[in-house]
């Protein structure tokens, strides 16, 4: 504990822990969500909520609720990778791409590791998307 001196007495400090984080908004984080074709390539697109999208930067840890609202929706985006790149657009698609309109996910890119997802802007073998 510290002391001042007030009017030549000292007199303890106490302090109150004061909340300065932001609590994560609470669910639904995902809007809905749509299959779509990219030639002949197939993308489920995630479009998240205002507190899908804030609770991915306040509340990373909230990402399992958001992935399981995901395969409520969509029960067949449970494909390799997929959660992988569900992870990265979470973590990072509101800090580098704020507001994008969905979060795109493909059953055919390759599952990779956290540091090849991260290299490719959550896109490993191939671009995104041009839509």
């Amino acid at each position: 504990m510290t002391a001042v001196a007030a009017a030549g007495a000292l007199v303890p400090l106490v302090f109150s822990p004061v909340a300065t984080a932001n609590p994560a908004p609470p669910p639904p984080y995902v809007d809905h969500v749509e299959w779509a074709k990219w030639g002949d390539l197939s993308s489920l697109r995630v479009y998240p909520t205002v507190a899908g999208r804030q609770a991915s930067v306040i509340a990373p840890t909230d990402v399992g609720e958001a992935w399981t609202e995901v395969l409520r929706l969509s029960p067949d985006a449970d494909m390799p990778g997929m959660w992988d790149q569900f992870v990265c657009h979470w973590d990072y698609a509101e800090r580098v791409q704020p507001g994008k309109t969905s979060w795109n996910l493909e059953p055919w890119r390759p599952a990779v590791d956290r540091n090849t997802l991260l290299a490719t802007a959550c896109n490993p073998g191939g671009t995104e998307e041009p839509f």
